[in-house]
């Protein structure tokens, strides 16, 4: 018994030491050689605003001289206690590089930024890592009211979402990127079961072929019973409103109170990226807060088939959606090392971690081979060797960390950052389990690192992800706290900075759509009539704001970016005389609209219908 005892203990302590040991060696000697690596260069070549740096250093050398520091780590701690040293040693390589690259592109975000991260790395070096043994959650008797508040903020977050894009949709706002694309699309899967559409490359193709995202088929049903533009939007909005179930029930199990539980749904439900985030009309990424919320719940829960149902239909939302699979297993193997949690929570880490790098594969040799590939694009303000893969973005990003908190903090997101991070107080921050950080890649990864505008944009449907795992810190950091005022004071705090920045960003918005139509009501009215005299069975090319109400036939082009041969297909031409006809200007571009005018006169169309200076229809018989 005593054997077995002690054999146990050792097992727990090398699963312990695993990642508190060698970790702290490792990260350590990457800092250090990061920074000697970025000190060796030319001063002409470490500013950081471009890539002439990382183009001059050695990925292989960076990796060299970690792994021989490493080793050094390992042998003084034969002879000496290295464990304070090994933890200062982080803050002392991480103070040396980050300095060294402040001092070359200063910036007060930048500066500011790089105290921060100083700061946790100091609290961690002075008090180390709290590896102690997760908590068992106090759980607290249902009330019934809170819940029931609870579903009420989520039903007017539906209704608010519904009256924002459908007035999209009843304006003429939707463009045909990406609306247009998607309700021609579902036209498509209603009728032959396939995601095929016309408008998004000009010519009939799968939209698989440039997103992978099976996960529409799941509100395929609903489509079918009202085919309407208008449906898909009313459809995200109730997948939106459906995340506070899992955050619910995820409060539950850390032992929030019920008061507790609504007031973090509601820091969801008054979130301005979460209802901005569908600003831009439906996309498959509002599936990843509420999946990535069940997954974790799952997760906490030990409820096998929770977590894999959710991991894959986590997968079938888009390409880059195993990363965020990938980040949560990656976390889960880690929590388990370090407080040996059970070979449960190991074996679920890996096969997370691996299932989504092996499906990640998969879905991008499929673009690559029948697409366009992956839109490695957004990420080549790190590609210095203009090679366009993603693996230049992990060397970069191991050979010089700070290039990556320079990207962070540039100007443009510093907007970001105070509507996303703001209204929840710096919540996802504020723990001394460390491996919780490993949460936060996705907001960094996705919504930060990237030059791409759009991905630290609230409007925008990238947050979607982050935010579940930003929510999911606020809540298991909260339950770390004691029982107290102080958990009140913050949630109060934290909401009404909600209130504040929802009604400043949120409101203005979705109010504007909806009294816009309800404004212009008979024009629009007008232009949708014309248009539906269009015969559903006809060959459309349409100006961008016209392709939603057209979307439900199988030929349907944009103006702007169908070719000359693919426009004079069509037996109807609608277009707004204010859009773009920029291809048919002149030299100094201007008489777009009267040349295209003219193009169209000199291939047999005439005059079919128009409204007012806006709207005008043209046809041909033999098209």
């Amino acid at each position: 018994m005593t054997n077995q005892s002690s054999y146990g203990k050792a097992k727990l302590g090398f699963r312990k030491g695993l990642f508190s040991e060698w970790g702290r060696y490792m990260i350590g000697s990457w800092m250090t050689a990061a920074a000697i690596e970025y000190l060796i260069l030319p001063k002409e070549l470490r500013g950081l605003s471009g890539l002439e740096g990382l183009a001059h250093m050695s990925f292989g050398r960076v990796l060299a001289l970690t792994l021989a520091f490493t080793v050094l780590w390992r042998i003084a701690a034969v002879f000496w206690d290295t464990t304070k040293w090994s933890r200062w040693a982080i803050t002392a390589g991480y103070a040396l590089l980050a300095g060294a690259c402040v001092r070359e592109s200063y910036s007060g975000a930048f500066f500011i930024a790089s105290l921060l991260i100083l700061g946790i790395l100091a609290v961690y070096s002075s008090l180390g890592w709290d590896n102690s043994p997760l908590p068992s959650p106090v759980v607290y008797k249902e009330k019934r009211r809170y819940a029931m508040i609870t579903g009420l903020g989520a039903v007017l977050l539906f209704l608010l979402v519904s009256l924002w894009t459908v007035g999209r949709v009843w304006s003429f706002s939707t463009p045909t990127y990406d609306f247009g694309i998607f309700s021609q699309m579902f036209y498509y899967m209603k009728t032959t079961g396939l995601p095929l559409t016309t408008l998004e490359r000009d010519g009939l193709l799968s939209h698989f072929q440039v997103h992978v995202s099976p996960i529409y088929y799941l509100i395929l049903p609903v489509f079918c019973l009202a085919p309407y533009p208008e449906t898909l939007q009313v459809c995200q909005a109730a997948v939106l409103a459906s995340s506070v179930v899992p955050l619910w029930k995820l409060g539950k199990r850390h032992g929030l109170k019920a008061g507790e539980r609504m007031a973090v749904c509601f820091l969801l439900l008054l979130y301005p990226a979460f209802s901005g985030g569908t600003g831009y009309d439906i996309h498959e990424n509002c599936f990843l807060t509420p999946l990535l919320l069940w997954l974790l719940y799952g997760i906490d829960e030990k409820k096998g088939m929770t977590t894999f149902l959710a991991a894959v239909l986590t997968l079938m939302v888009k390409e880059d959606a195993p990363v965020y699979v990938a980040v949560i297993g990656l976390w889960l193997l880690v929590r388990s090392l370090l407080h040996a949690s059970g070979r449960r929570d190991l074996y679920t880490g890996g096969a997370l971690l691996m299932g989504a790098v092996l499906w990640f594969v998969l879905a991008v040799s499929y673009l690559n081979r029948a697409g366009d590939g992956a839109m490695t694009y957004r990420y080549r303000n790190f590609m210095f060797d203009g090679s366009g893969s993603l693996v230049t973005v992990i060397k970069a990003v191991i050979m010089n960390p700070i290039k990556a908190l320079y990207e962070c903090v540039d100007r443009e997101k510093l907007s970001f950052i105070a509507l996303t991070m703001g209204p929840l107080l710096g919540l996802p921050l504020i723990t001394r389990r460390y491996e919780r950080y490993l949460l936060l890649i996705p907001y960094v990864l996705v919504n930060l690192m990237s030059d791409y505008t759009y991905q630290h944009n609230i409007f925008f449907q990238y947050c979607f992800g982050s935010i579940a795992c930003l929510l999911y810190l606020v809540t298991v950091n909260l339950a770390d706290w004691k029982q107290g005022r102080r958990r009140k004071i913050v949630l109060f705090i934290a909401l009404t900075v909600s209130v504040l920045c929802f009604g400043r960003t949120i409101l203005p918005k979705a109010w504007d759509y909806t009294t816009r139509y309800l404004r212009y009501e008979s024009y629009y009215s007008q232009v949708r009539t014309q248009l539906s005299q269009i015969p559903e069975e006809a060959s459309v090319a349409a100006s961008t704001f016209y392709t939603t109400c057209l979307s439900q036939r199988e030929v349907l082009y944009d103006v702007k970016y169908a070719s000359r041969e693919h426009l004079l297909e069509c037996a109807y031409v609608a277009v707004d005389k204010r859009g773009d006809f920029e291809k048919y200007a002149d030299a100094d571009g201007k008489n777009g609209f009267e040349n295209f005018n003219r193009f169209l006169d000199e291939n047999g169309y005439t005059h079919y219908a128009s409204v007012g200076n806006s709207l005008v229809i043209y046809y041909r018989a033999s098209g």
